[in-house]
C-alpha cells in the first residue's frame, strides 16, 4: 500500500525518437525566396519557393529542389557572408513539426504543425527540377490569404529580413554579432550547407 504522505511520482515517459521538424527560412539571395526544409531522417530535404508557401488551396507555388541540408542549418538566422547577390539575410519565418504521409519519387504529402503553417500540403514533381507546392483544402486553409505578406517577420526574433540585413551592415564586416553565428558563420571556405 502506498504511503499517502509521499508525493506521486509520474511514470517515466516512453522513449521516443527525434521529432521530425520543418522550417521555412526567408532568404534574400539572387531573389527573395522562401526555403522550405522538411526533416527526413538526419537531413532537411529542401526546396526554394520563390513566392513562398500559401495557405490558399487554389494557389500553386513553384518549388525548386535544392541539395539536402544538415539539421543545424535549420536554426540559422543571420546573414550569409560573401553572398554574391542580395543581402544574404535569412530569417526563420516559420517552424514546427512535420509528419510525412506519402513519400514517392514524384510526390510528397505531409502535415505541418507550425506557428503560421499548419495542415496538409503536397509537393508534386512537374519537371526535372520543378515541383509544385499546394495547400490541401482542410480546416487550416485560408482562401485569399497571403500569409507571408501578412506576417513577414521571424517567428524567433520578430525581425524582418531587412532588419537583419541592416543590423549586419551597421555592425561592419569585422563585427560578428549574434546574428552571424550559425552553421555558415565559418566563412566562404567552410563546408557549410549550400545556399
Amino acid at each position: 500500500m502506498a504511503d499517502p504522505a509521499s508525493p506521486l511520482v509520474p511514470a517515466a515517459a516512453p522513449s521516443v525518437g527525434p521529432r521530425e521538424r520543418f522550417v521555412v527560412q526567408l532568404h534574400d539571395a539572387t531573389t527573395l525566396h522562401a526555403d522550405l526544409r522538411l526533416q527526413v531522417g538526419d537531413v532537411l530535404r529542401s526546396w526554394a519557393v520563390p513566392k513562398g508557401p500559401s495557405l490558399d488551396p487554389s494557389v500553386r507555388r513553384l518549388a525548386v529542389p535544392v541539395p539536402d541540408h544538415d539539421l543545424a542549418s535549420g536554426d540559422f538566422e543571420g546573414v550569409h557572408e560573401g553572398q554574391l547577390r542580395g543581402t544574404g539575410a535569412v530569417i526563420i519565418w516559420d517552424e514546427g513539426t512535420v509528419r510525412i504521409t506519402r513519400d514517392e519519387p514524384d510526390h510528397l504529402s505531409f502535415v505541418l504543425a507550425g506557428r503560421r503553417l499548419s495542415g496538409r500540403f503536397g509537393l508534386t514533381r512537374t519537371g526535372p527540377r520543378r515541383w509544385v507546392l499546394v495547400k490541401a483544402d482542410d480546416a487550416a486553409a485560408r482562401r485569399g490569404s497571403d500569409v507571408m505578406a501578412d506576417d513577414p517577420a521571424s517567428v524567433r526574433t520578430g525581425r524582418t529580413w531587412q532588419q537583419v540585413a541592416a543590423a549586419s551592415n551597421s555592425a561592419g564586416p569585422d563585427s560578428a554579432g549574434p546574428d552571424s553565428a550559425g552553421p555558415d558563420s565559418a566563412g566562404p571556405d567552410s563546408a557549410g550547407p549550400n545556399r
